[in-house]
């Protein structure tokens, strides 16, 4: 296996917004949040046009034109000096601490989130509000800017039925490149993979039937749902596996906590149980789902049939709770959780829908914002839960979108990385009050219980059992991946998420290309060794006795050089951005062995994720298209990465021959991918 790409020391991070974004003019305002995309370099001609046809902001430029001609030593005037002729139109704040600005009006997001007063210049405010007066339309916030004019030809009725995979695999040639790149984007991303038609292909994950069966009666309430719970020797078994493959990728439940209310829910009686709360309820069944799923069975549809009947009990359990006009800290966790199994059990399409109510509602409680502020007689364990909660929604909506080519809805939030402090199972006093009560506070807007919530009076937690708590070290690992992978977050959100789903190109210069890889590299750096290791033999080794840890660096791997994969493959034949073949072809190697890592190690579970499966997936369609692609004359007769790239599409084929999994989805990934592969001119 070849060592990771070069993450040569003469890249640096940029100093001034200026440089983060190449030679786009005024760009740099818009960064904050969207990177100014669409309009690219117009910004600046659009301001003095707007100066010219606006008295006063003519006047203070006219003024301070005349400004720069000086009087030389024998009274003869000099050559004016050149000066920024261009309107600062950055708030002030942003401008002093070199940040980038959205421009946002009362305020932009950069200072929302610092929490500082936001205040522009008057020349700003004049040009701000000459934009209004002459666009008709006011200014509103946009990940991304979309694109004012689009090629004519570009729309067609593929602009709102998604072609079919064979049509992105059968012809890779320039001709039929330049075809699919005409709205901006890169033809070697394969943006365009197929997620609706009126006939869909499988590719993603689209099941025939509805995700939940129904098993319920009208009148049957929680108590029917009670009836179907496991013995609680097999729901032990469900959550331990639970623990074992699903918290360490995906952390943000706080064990001790939920063990006291699991053991808590279980010593009740039938009757108690028939009146619990049906949000937890729902968690439980949700984490039994899951669980089930990396539990071997003797076939395939057995498993699939036990998790589903599991996921409908959380389901309905959620119905009982009336998710949709309320929502606790325990309905968006189980939600969450749901989210996944859908994914898993080949409805990712169905996946991506229940995301955006357990994403909303996450929204409606707030969780996007810093608890620090808006809750600060909190508990320390409550606010750490809420970070980490919103933490584990951002992620998954980021990636998905990134997966799905599709607009990342989590993008407002003032919680912020650094506060997750270390998180520790030490249970003190407040913490054994935190367990003891229901920390899931219902938000219901419309509910005199938001204004004067009555007292719950429970019994003590019982003591923990053995299993229950997790080790301060573990835990502080937790915290540095659960970092790690709220920054990569961050910037792939910025930087890929947004112009993808729009089909835009991901840098608009050579400049922004290589600081935003300059960038990344950075980042990368920043990981803990632990998390950034990518030699098999020494994960072989670590997997003996920390099979957490090497879970979470497979994890981050590969969405780490699958996001570098994109960012490399990516084009802008216009403004001059070339794809650079060999290091899109080094990351997606790291990206692709990460996932053949799993499966070497942690078979089951390579079989169970979807995330992770179709990332591999993608990675070796997007190689295969690069393979695809004749070399140029001066490139050299042999490079060893073309070779190990083949052999890499070669393996996949042979792990999706073999996997276990859904068969239609199997069957259509194999297809497109062989398909793909017979294209390879290397």
């Amino acid at each position: 296996m070849s060592a990771a790409p070069d993450t040569d020391s003469k890249f640096h991070l940029p100093t001034t917004p200026q440089s983060a974004i190449g030679a786009l003019p005024s760009d740099h305002a818009s960064h904050e949040l969207g990177h100014g995309y669409g309009n690219g370099g117009n910004n600046d001609t659009m301001a003095r046009t707007t100066i010219a046809q606006d008295g006063a902001a003519s006047a203070v430029a006219a003024a301070a034109e005349g400004s720069a001609v000086t009087s030389g030593a024998e009274g003869g005037l000099e050559k004016p000096k050149q000066k920024r002729n261009k309107p600062t139109l950055s708030c002030e704040e942003c401008v002093e601490r070199k940040t980038k600005c959205d421009r946002g009006r009362p305020a932009c997001l950069a200072c929302v989130k610092r929490l500082s007063r936001c205040q522009y210049t008057q020349v700003a405010n004049l040009i701000a509000s000459a934009d209004r007066k002459h666009d008709g339309n006011a200014k509103a916030r946009f990940i991304t800017k979309p694109q004012k004019r689009i090629k004519k030809g570009s729309m067609s009725s593929d602009a709102f039925d998604s072609p079919s995979a064979s049509d992105q695999t059968s012809n890779f040639n320039r001709s039929t490149r330049a075809s699919r790149s005409s709205s901006g984007s890169s033809p070697f991303l394969l943006s365009h993979l197929p997620y609706s038609k009126s006939t869909p292909s499988n590719v993603f994950g689209i099941g025939s039937q509805h995700p939940f069966s129904n098993y319920w009666t009208c009148q049957g309430g929680l108590p029917e749902v009670i009836g179907v719970l496991p013995s609680k020797d097999q729901a032990d078994i469900l959550i331990a596996r639970y623990f074992e493959c699903v918290d360490p990728v995906y952390p943000f439940l706080h064990r001790r906590t939920f063990y006291a209310n699991y053991e808590r829910f279980w010593a009740a009686s039938i009757e108690a149980k028939g009146q619990w709360d049906a949000a937890t309820l729902a968690l439980h069944y949700a984490m039994y789902s899951l669980g089930t799923q990396f539990i071997q069975f003797p076939s395939y549809n057995e498993r699939t049939q036990t998790a589903e009947f599991y996921a409908s009990a959380a389901n309905q359990s959620l119905r009982i709770y009336s998710y949709l006009n309320r929502t606790s800290m325990h309905a968006i966790q189980a939600m969450l959780l749901m989210a996944y199994f859908l994914m898993n059990d080949n409805h990712a399409s169905d996946a991506y829908a229940w995301a955006g109510i357990h994403l909303r509602q996450a929204y409606a409680m707030r969780l996007h914002r810093d608890p620090d502020v808006i809750m600060p007689t909190a508990s320390p364990v409550e606010k750490q839960q809420r970070r980490k909660l919103w933490q584990a929604v951002f992620f998954q909506d980021t990636f998905l979108t990134v997966l799905l080519k599709l607009p990342p809805t989590a993008t407002h939030s003032d919680v912020t990385v650094e506060s997750l402090t270390e998180d520790t199972e030490v249970v003190n006093a407040a913490q054994e009050s935190f367990c003891s009560g229901n920390y899931s506070r219902v938000e219901h807007l419309m509910s005199i219980s938001v204004i004067a919530p009555s007292p719950d009076t429970v019994p003590p937690p019982p003591p923990p059992l053995p299993g229950h708590t997790i080790d301060p070290a573990i835990a502080r690992n937790d915290i540095a991946y659960i970092r790690s992978m709220w920054r990569l977050g961050n910037f792939v959100q910025e930087n890929l998420s947004s112009p993808l789903s729009l089909s835009l190109p991901l840098a608009s210069s050579p400049r922004q290309k290589t600081s935003l890889l300059s960038s990344f590299r950075s980042l990368y750096k920043s990981f803990p060794l632990s998390l950034t290791t990518l030699d098999y033999a020494v994960l072989q080794q670590q997997a003996l006795h920390d099979p957490r840890g090497v879970r979470q660096n497979l994890f981050l791997t590969s969405n780490y050089y699958h996001c570098l994969m994109l960012l490399q493959a990516s084009d802008n034949e216009p403004a001059g951005v070339e794809c650079n073949v060999k290091g899109a072809l080094e990351a997606g190697h790291e990206a692709i062995w990460a996932f053949f890592k799993l499966w070497g190690l942690f078979e089951v579970d390579a079989g169970v994720w979807w995330v992770f499966q179709h990332r591999a997936f993608e990675e070796a369609l997007t190689i295969a298209s690069l393979l695809s692609t004749p070399r140029a004359p001066d490139s050299p007769a042999y490079d060893p990465i073309f070779a190990e790239a083949k052999d890499d599409i070669h393996k996949m084929l042979e792990l999706l021959d073999r996997s276990s999994g859904s068969l239609e989805m199997q069957k259509t990934r194999i297809e497109h991918l062989r398909d793909a592969y017979g294209q390879i001119v290397f």
